[in-house]
């Protein structure tokens, strides 16, 4: 195969590559937002994509809750948690 066609090749790949990447969201950053738990005072990083799935099924004014993996509580979203 000519160098030519090598990176011809290589550049369909990578534009392949970069449209997929694009498709499925992986080319954005990860948003993690912090939930304490009423229990422990575990602060615990949830991905917002985990949140967003929770939100579907909620009344307006209602917030979503998860099991803290420390001791198995409940975590909310937390309102007084450093930001990083």
């Amino acid at each position: 195969m000519s160098k030519e066609k090598k990176q011809d090749k290589a550049k369909a790949q990578e534009e392949s590559e970069e449209w997929l990447e694009e498709l499925l969201g992986l080319d954005k950053e990860e948003v993690f937002i912090d939930f304490k738990c009423k229990e422990c005072g575990e602060i615990d990083k949830v991905p917002e994509y985990v949140i967003d799935e929770f939100s579907v099924d909620l009344k307006p004014g209602e917030e979503v809750e998860l099991h803290c993996p420390v001791c198995n509580g409940t975590i909310t979203r937390a309102k007084d948690a450093p930001s990083e």
